[in-house]
């Protein structure tokens, strides 16, 4: 294989992380325009050329029927979540509790743990704020919580995203895996 083709092939195999990071940079500025577009593309031509970066393994597996429910319900989840950290900012009768939550994932996969974090951390009212990648754990700052019922909810939602996620484009081992998991019966099962 001579070197224009290597050079070809992995910038092939980086596109999908490319255009992520272009989306992130938009997302971040808040901005869909042409000038968001092209900074982001500096930003990312930055980011995979000066920084060495261990390559990312994409599963090759997108499912654009769970790509969509996840949109749908990532959508869903901000507008909620916006609505319910207003009414508790303007809910001058009781304090919205806090809670530090640990979320355990049931994948291995530091792609599919960086866009679960990514996405709790996106809908208003909870925030990671430390990653245990070693024991696959994501520990979140929640608001609006006031009873271990809420606490476990917050937890299953957390587990809920890494499903949509794992559906949409993680590997057929992983789906395997999360489907696995809710088979089994909750008890006995790692929170």
């Amino acid at each position: 294989m001579s070197p224009t083709q290597k050079l070809s092939k992995q910038l092939w195999r980086q596109l999908p992380f490319f255009v992520w990071l272009i989306a992130l940079w938009m997302l971040l500025w808040g901005q869909f325009t042409v000038m968001s577009f092209l900074t982001g593309v500096v930003a990312a031509v930055v980011v995979t050329r000066v920084f060495r970066l261990p390559p990312v393994e994409l599963s090759g597996r997108v499912n654009l029927w769970y790509g969509a429910v996840f949109v749908l319900a990532f959508i869903g989840a901000l507008m909620r979540g916006s609505l319910t950290v207003a009414w508790q900012v303007l809910d001058f009768r009781r304090y919205p509790g806090t809670a530090i939550v640990a979320a355990q994932l049931r994948t291995d996969d530091d792609l599919i743990m960086t866009h679960v974090a990514v996405t709790a951390s996106l809908i208003p009212g909870s925030l990671i704020v430390e990653s245990d990648r070693e024991r696959r754990i994501l520990y979140l700052h929640v608001i609006g919580v006031n009873s271990r019922a809420q606490v476990e909810a917050q937890r299953r939602s957390v587990q809920e995203w890494e499903k949509r996620i794992v559906l949409a484009v993680g590997s057929r081992a992983q789906v395997e895996l999360v489907r696995a998991v809710e088979r089994t019966p909750a008890i006995g099962r790692r929170a």
